[in-house]
């Protein structure tokens, strides 16, 4: 008998974990000829989907599919993924999951549209600069007065780099 792969027990494992601590799972998926999901929400061969027990009926994850049924755009539709090409599973909430290698074709595929990049060092020009004087009529602005805290909505976090 030949050896299952670890892969539809670790979705499980963390489809349970998520479910456990009020998280909602998301799966990414890889798009081809055996996966049925609703095309047009296909990006770049991907898709993302909330397997939540609020977003499916019929959850069955079997170690070759994942099935249920779900709504887009109100109509209900069943979904079919092949196990092998899930290539993550995560809690919307706080990206927490695993992620895993996508399909072999799926990356011999991407392989052919990856440009390489030049092996030679980049060369630098000088641009002109025209310097002319002007008046300053206006005080610069400073950053001694930072704005105004905005109120309500939700928070948002600011990435500085």
């Amino acid at each position: 008998m030949p050896e299952v792969s670890t892969k539809p027990y670790l979705l499980r494992a963390i489809y349970e974990w998520c479910t456990d601590n009020g998280y909602t799972p998301h799966i990414a998926v890889v798009v081809d000829a055996s996966t049925r999901v609703p095309m047009q929400f296909v990006k770049n061969g991907e898709i993302v989907l909330n397997i939540s027990f609020e977003a499916t009926s019929g959850l069955k994850m079997d170690n070759e599919l994942i099935r249920f049924s779900a709504r887009f755009g109100g109509v209900s539709r069943d979904i079919s993924v092949p196990v092998e090409n899930v290539i993550a599973i995560y809690a919307r909430e706080n990206g927490q999951g695993m992620a895993f290698e996508a399909p072999a074709e799926y990356a011999v595929e991407d392989a052919a549209d990856v440009v390489e990049p030049e092996t030679t060092a980049p060369t630098l020009t000088s641009v002109p600069v025209s310097v002319e004087k002007t008046e300053q009529t206006e005080e610069p602005p400073t950053d001694d007065q930072p704005d105004p805290p905005k109120k309500g909505g939700r928070p948002v976090l600011t990435r500085i780099k």
